[in-house]
């Protein structure tokens, strides 16, 4: 029989290598969290908070040039993100507007949510919308852009046409704020028209 050292010994000497192991990976363990942690800290720095610049409740906008009153605007919950690169305002609790025109005939918008892109003064109307004016006329859809500039309002979706003169339902129409001028694109129903 060989014996080649101390039976101790060798144990002390497995303990050892075993607790050496066992280090290794701790360490291991912990700079692979580490690294983890530091990864999340350098994410934070690039992220930014997309936070708007400005919130209002319950507030009731007038605007006016030359005197006039030009729309009304109420709204139970505004957001002005205009400290983004593409500033705009939002409306997550939707928007009940009143427009008139030269003659102080009124057009009433309503909508569950609405938002508005200052640059390219397009508002996107979405969720049960509704445009009446003082004639009777009625157009509801999904959603709807209003180009603010040229006084248009636009959909590619659903909609329904109510006037004294009868119904139209349709996708995709384009026409102006007193419903004067209408292009169409799928349409059905019927209307009176005088030729």
């Amino acid at each position: 029989m060989l014996v080649y050292g101390n039976h101790s010994n060798t144990k002390q000497v497995m303990f050892l290598q075993n607790l050496k192991k066992s280090t290794i990976v701790l360490l291991l363990v912990l700079g692979l969290f580490s690294c983890e942690s530091n990864f999340k800290d350098i994410q934070k720095i690039h992220f930014s908070e997309f936070m708007p610049s400005g919130e209002a409740t319950d507030f009731n906008l007038k605007y006016t040039d030359s005197g006039k009153v030009k729309s009304i605007l109420i709204s139970s919950k505004m957001l002005d993100y205009s400290n983004v690169n593409y500033p705009f305002t939002e409306f997550p609790k939707g928007i009940d507007v009143t427009m008139f025109d030269k003659n102080n005939k009124k057009t009433f918008i309503k909508s569950n949510y609405a938002i508005n892109y200052k640059e390219t003064q397009i508002i996107d109307l979405q969720g049960n919308v509704t445009i009446t004016n003082e004639a009777g006329q009625q157009l509801k859809t999904e959603q709807l852009y209003f180009d603010q500039k040229n006084e248009w309002f636009y959909t590619e979706k659903n909609y329904k046409f109510t006037s004294p003169e009868g119904v139209l339902n349709g996708i995709g129409v384009d026409f102006s704020k007193d419903f004067k001028i209408m292009n169409t694109q799928k349409l059905s129903g019927e209307l009176e028209t005088t030729d």
